[in-house]
């Protein structure tokens, strides 16, 4: 028995070494090579390699294009059916992309998926001119944005990540990037597991295969160029627990994508299984299961909205703990049955997350925003609401809250 044990511990070690040589080869071999993991629901930094070593973005920079992009929509700046016009110099974009010629526009939801899919060039340099005038501006535009995420050593130049010597980050940097779109915009973060779309009778198949091939894996983006190699921000999921992974400089996309791979099984046998999932910035579920599990719980009166200002939420005081303290709504609040009906736009794991979504809401819709915990098969959920409403205006505030890309549902209370 002695033997058998002391056996299984040297294959043990043997196995260990041979994942530690595995994994180290790249960052002997290969000077561009820079890697982060991170647990998403602690921060924790589970792995690093040359995390703080400047790189080449390549098309990880589109990742803060869309991140421009979902905040203008968010601020109402923008929609998802907004047409941006195409220039010349968006047009003479070179590959990857989507064929686009000057005079012709470019839908807001025709342009998150082909930056993502396709990771088009073109489409790139619409947003940014919509959004910056010019494409330099807006690389200043993205650049201040950075340095507020606490992205210290990255600078961007252009929308797309073409080569361009003084556009420079770091894998830690681009980890923080990953954060910070999942966590400010879960909604839109489906987006990052699109593996096709169809623009104008053409199908584009996405370049992530680690989505296709990797269990757990949900999204984010890849980029190449030749100054970066091949560079890749992932995100995965495996019993309620989430790490963040960039990996940039890989020789091939293949080697990229195996290395990454081995990454993350490494990394999330360090991730502690009691965690719950506090951190997953996903909201819970498909829509079924959203009308399953999100009961309907008694709404309040009308008030006038709590948050005069009507802006979204600062990522940044959420993480400080600034924001105005979360109305919690007890499941017997008494309401008068006119204004019995109410808003939801999500369930979270965290009360901040779900404020933060009802607050984002009131860009668009009118209504009082709160918070309601509920227990189910013993774990805390928190739903974001605007409360207070009317049948015809809840379904009005909803269907204006789809078409600017948040997911809700009209919920009605008990009575």
């Amino acid at each position: 028995m002695f033997d058998l044990k002391l056996a299984g511990i040297k294959g043990f070690i043997v196995t260990a070494m041979w994942v530690f040589i595995a994994l180290s080869s790249h960052v002997h071999a290969n000077p561009r090579y820079a890697s982060i993991v991170i647990d998403a629901d602690t921060g924790a930094v589970l792995h690093e390699s040359n995390a703080d070593a400047s790189r080449y973005p390549a098309s990880l920079t589109k990742m803060m294009t869309l991140y421009m992009l979902f905040e203008a929509i968010q601020q109402g700046k923008m929609a998802l059916d907004t047409k941006m016009p195409v220039s010349t110099h968006a047009a003479s974009m070179p590959q990857t992309n989507i064929g686009l010629r000057a005079g012709e526009t470019l839908r807001v939801r025709d342009a998150i998926p082909a930056l993502i899919v396709r990771s088009a060039n073109d489409a790139a340099a619409v947003i940014a001119e919509t959004l910056g005038q010019t494409e330099s501006n807006f690389g200043r535009m993205m650049t201040e944005k950075a340095r507020k995420m606490g992205m210290s050593s990255t600078t961007f130049k252009n929308a797309s990540g073409l080569p361009n010597y003084q556009q420079k980050t770091t894998a830690r940097d681009m980890v923080k990037l990953s954060v910070r779109l999942m966590k400010d915009f879960p909604q839109y973060y489906h987006y990052f597991s699109t593996q096709s779309f169809s623009y104008k009778g053409t199908t584009y198949n996405s370049h992530n295969r680690m989505v296709r091939n990797t269990r757990g894996v949900d999204g984010l983006k890849t980029g190449f160029i030749r100054a970066s190699g091949f560079n890749v921000a992932t995100s995965a999921k495996r019993d309620n627990r989430r790490v963040i992974a960039v990996v940039m400089g890989g020789k091939t996309a293949a080697s990229r994508d195996q290395h990454t791979a081995a990454l993350l099984d490494r990394c999330f046998k360090k991730t502690p299984a009691t965690h719950l999932a506090a951190s997953d910035f996903i909201t819970i579920g498909s829509p079924n299961d959203r009308k399953q599990i999100l009961a309907e719980a008694p709404v309040p009166t009308t008030k006038p909205n709590v948050f005069s200002d009507n802006q979204p939420a600062d990522p940044a005081a959420i993480l400080r703990g600034e924001l105005t303290p979360v109305r919690d709504l007890p499941e017997n609040t008494d309401f008068p049955k006119n204004n019995s009906w109410a808003v939801q736009i999500g369930s979270y794991f965290e009360p901040d997350r779900a404020h933060a979504q009802a607050q984002a809401a009131t860009r668009w819709v009118a209504g009082e925003v709160a918070v309601v915990e509920v227990e189910i098969s013993n774990r805390t959920f928190y739903r974001a609401r605007l409360i207070g409403l009317k049948k015809n205006q809840a379904h009005t505030a909803c269907q204006s809250l789809s078409r600017n890309g948040m997911d809700c549902m009209v919920v009605r209370s008990h009575g």
